[in-house]
């Protein structure tokens, strides 16, 4: 049975620390909602009712289309192992770039990579939990490095040019953002 909660407390923050996946949610007002999952060591709790991610520049742009056009987040993680468990914390979320002042601030938080595109803040509205019963399990086996390795061969000018290629419009053709 699901419970809400209007801010993370100790337990639901050494669930987050635990996990080794995280998915995310966005929609702007018309078009595709997007679900992502992230991995890497690249979120942080940073309050009871704020989460700082740091997202690594992919094929795709979506979240910061969407917050845009639509500001709303939602992310989620289950267990995979141990007792089982689905959180979500929904809420609004801020979308800074390397050229936005705060920039800095998050990057002492979480250490940026070559591949890094933008940092999400997430200011979070209500937590709710939920049984998780019939999520399987699975045994952690490692990261992936293929994302890391791909930004690190182009290195950090060669990213910021796949974001010029690839990165201004969502795929419903909204603008991300990325260069300004």
């Amino acid at each position: 049975m699901a419970k809400q909660f209007k801010e993370l407390d100790t337990p639901l923050i050494k669930f987050i620390e635990k996990q080794k996946i995280f998915f995310v949610a966005t929609a702007a007002k018309d078009g595709r909602v997007n679900l992502s999952p992230k991995g890497h060591d690249c979120l942080k709790v940073t309050g009871p009712n704020e989460i700082l991610w740091m997202n690594l520049t992919g094929s795709g742009n979506e979240t910061s289309a969407h917050l845009n056009d639509t500001n709303r987040m939602t992310i989620m993680w289950c267990a995979f192992d141990g007792p089982p468990r689905i959180l979500r914390v929904y809420g609004q979320a801020q979308t800074i770039h390397p050229r936005d002042a705060d920039w800095a601030a998050c990057e002492k938080l979480i250490p940026i990579e070559t591949g890094s595109r933008q940092y999400y803040r997430l200011t979070i509205e209500m937590v709710q939990t939920s049984c998780g019963y019939a999520v399987p399990t699975f045994e952690y086996e490692g990261e992936r490095d293929v994302l890391r390795n791909w930004a690190d061969k182009r290195g950090r000018n060669g990213v910021e040019d796949y974001w010029e290629e690839k990165n201004q419009t969502s795929i419903d053709g909204l603008p991300t953002g990325v260069l300004g």
